[in-house]
């Protein structure tokens, strides 16, 4: 991974706002860095956070889409012993300095705590990929050395800025490199923009690196794209997939050499009960797809009788999403993604597209093991989370 920073573009930018505009914009722009609203980043100044607004994405983010809210608010917040999901939303607004802004990142505590002027956050592939294998604390530790934090898995918003908070009281900031959230993503920081994004390049690019040459298949060309499914086998799924969704949805199919490949892996079922690239990615695609041979509604089948037991499991007072698969791994094919419409499709197609590519490197490295299948839930029924696609699909007028 190279630093895309240009100095003359950067000379453009006359406030500190703009710069983390500019900067943001490069981040989002790497799909192998962000997909589709993930991540987030932020900048302070004099007495305010200026942070990413929740429905923006970091590759289009312009300066409305940072909400500026009272620093000083955001660091009490983390103070606190308790503190639930609504009530941090609630306290976040309060302390807007535009009421009509959009929510503050979920992650804003997290963002004001740390004591960097530009504070960056991705769910970069690479990273995640080595931290989702039996061994990869162990790795990571090894590749990146005593000067990087790393933070057990636990959830996004105020506890996980409750649990950085805790370690790093009296910690010296200046010898951090950056932090990595296993299984989850990287922080990096700076008082110079410039500076903060090139360590979060340089953080990615050494994960890269390794795992090109510990993971990668040589005899693999995933340049090239083959195999169509017939006609007839794709109105049936989609109309199956249809009848579990209760509305009309687009199909888009990925069959390139990489996806083939994996489709053919005799384990799936076991790569899949050990969760998704990154938790975030649940809520998009749910917690695993359907796996389809030949017998369509056979496939579909096994999928919703594992996703019942799988939410009897964890549930407790949630009510149950639909029971559609947004993606199947279609056996000697690659895989379809689903969507109630082409943008969701594309989303999904794209979210996929990256997880196979990790799930067939941590092959080679030992295997894929991600999250519980816990964690995943209370991810993928999260009221937070779940609010926005709530508000999503209201803002698109569509089931």
């Amino acid at each position: 991974m190279k630093s895309t920073f240009s100095d003359n573009y950067a000379t453009k930018c006359t406030t500190d706002l703009a710069m983390r505009v500019y900067t943001s914009q490069l981040l989002g722009k790497d799909m192998g860095l962000v997909l589709h609203g993930g991540g987030n980043t932020s900048v302070k100044i004099d007495d305010k956070l200026y942070v990413k607004g929740s429905g923006w994405n970091l590759d289009t983010i312009e300066e409305a889409g940072f909400p500026g809210v009272d620093l000083e608010t955001l660091i009490s917040m983390a103070k606190l012993e308790q503190l639930s999901d609504t009530d941090m939303v609630s306290q976040q607004r309060e302390a807007l300095e535009d009421k009509n802004s959009p929510n503050p990142s979920i992650e804003a505590i997290l963002h004001a705590i740390i004591p960097f002027k530009y504070v960056d956050h991705t769910h970069a592939d690479a990273v995640v990929t080595i931290s989702n294998t039996p061994q990869g604390e162990k790795r990571l530790k090894e590749l990146y050395g005593p000067n990087m934090l790393f933070i057990d898995y636990v959830m996004p918003g105020f506890i996980l800025a409750k649990e950085i908070y805790e370690q790093t009281k009296g910690i010296d900031w200046q010898s951090l490199d950056g932090i990595i959230l296993l299984n989850h993503g990287v922080f990096s920081f700076d008082d110079n923009a410039k500076q903060a994004y090139e360590k979060m390049i340089k953080i990615v690019d050494k994960a890269e690196v390794y795992l090109k040459e510990n993971a990668v298949p040589k005899v693999l060309n995933f340049s090239k794209s083959f195999c169509k499914l017939d006609v007839s086998f794709t109105n049936e799924l989609k109309g199956e997939v249809e009848k579990l969704r209760g509305c009309d949805i687009v199909m888009k199919i990925g069959s390139s050499i990489e996806a083939v490949y994996f489709s053919q892996f005799d384990n799936l079922d076991d790569i899949f009960k050990n969760g998704p690239l990154t938790p975030e990615h649940v809520i998009r695609t749910k917690p695993f797809p359907a796996i389809i041979d030949n017998n369509i509604k056979e496939g579909l089948k096994a999928f919703t009788s594992r996703y019942k037991k799988y939410f009897k499991a964890h549930a407790k007072d949630e009510i149950m999403l639909d029971l559609a698969p947004r993606y199947a791994i279609i056996k000697g094919v690659g895989f379809v993604a689903f969507g109630k419409d082409k943008k969701e499709a594309g989303i999904i197609f794209d979210i996929i597209s990256h997880t196979i590519s990790a799930m067939s490197l941590a092959q080679n490295l030992g295997g894929w093991k991600s999250l519980k299948p816990s964690d995943i839930f209370d991810m993928e029924y999260w009221e937070l989370e779940q609010a926005k696609l709530r508000k999503q699909a209201q803002k698109d007028s569509t089931c």
